[in-house]
């Protein structure tokens, strides 16, 4: 195994994923309980002893709502990794934190947690410097997009040749404009600042396997669904229609899934 992947939780409820190699794991998010993450240690078969890191990529509360337990009870001892403007989110939210907990990034950025290589970019939402990440060893690499109003192009070089892409699918547009949301709230959802369509992740997914040029057979997983305005059988059905109208079908050129909502997802391994 170089590296694996698997969902804790995925929601506009909550949102958690590991990311495992042989020496280390990470966590990307940690919008559930803090008991829920342990679960999904035990799951993934990790531990925080070898937890090497956790990775915040913004501050609204389906992304942070258990940090400043994992972290003032100490069940790891490694380090939290955000940009500043996240940081200060944070700490405006969690008053039990503080700016030591935390090791700033910036958008463009790479380092290491031991045998992973990490990379910053950043993505479209309406927070203070929003950022996603990508994960490498030995030529394979895993990179996980949510919560972006659209694909840019720095995300588009991101996300180039990816072995396992988590992508956000977060609301079938009929179902968003035609729900109860107020007015207010679907604009926001809809802008370039707030959340993929169904239809914008299908067709940023024609556009990277165009690109990948049929060099592998990609797995990705479908992300950060709203409960409200979408479901596991609506994305794939539409994600699956605007594929196929582009000539690209599952199981001939990528494997598709959707990660579950509020329980762990099977462990992804490359």
């Amino acid at each position: 195994m170089d590296l694996a992947i698997c969902s804790f939780a995925s929601s506009s409820s909550g949102n958690s994923y590991i990311i495992k190699s042989e020496d280390t794991s990470v966590i990307v998010d940690t919008g559930i309980a803090a008991k829920a993450i342990d679960a999904g240690m035990v799951y993934a078969g990790a531990d925080y002893d070898s937890l090497g890191a956790i990775l915040i990529t913004h501050e609204h509360g389906d992304h942070i709502k258990s940090l400043h337990t994992l972290v003032k009870r100490r069940p790891f001892r490694g380090t939290v990794f955000a940009t500043d403007g996240t940081k200060e989110g944070t700490l405006e939210k969690a008053a039990s934190l503080s700016a030591g907990d935390f090791e700033t990034v910036k958008r463009g950025d790479a380092f290491r947690i031991k045998d992973i290589r990490v990379n910053v970019f950043g993505i479209s939402h309406d927070t203070p410097e929003p950022v996603c990440y990508s994960f490498e060893k030995n030529g394979k690499k895993i990179a996980i997009v949510t919560d972006t109003g659209y694909i840019t192009e720095e995300i588009f070089q991101a996300i180039h040749g990816v072995d396992i892409l988590v992508l956000e699918a977060n609301h079938e547009k009929n179902l968003l404009l035609y729900g109860r949301y107020p007015y207010p709230l679907k604009r926001r959802i809809l802008s370039d600042t707030g959340h993929l369509s169904n239809e914008d992740c299908a067709g940023a997914l024609c556009r990277y396997l165009t690109e990948l040029g049929g060099e592998k057979i990609p797995q990705v997983v479908l992300a950060h669904l709203s409960s409200e305005n979408n479901t596991p059988v609506q994305a794939l059905l539409t994600v699956r229609n605007i594929l196929e109208e582009n000539d690209f079908y599952v199981g001939r050129d990528l494997a598709l899934s959707v990660a579950p909502k509020d329980t762990p997802s099977r462990l992804i391994v490359i």
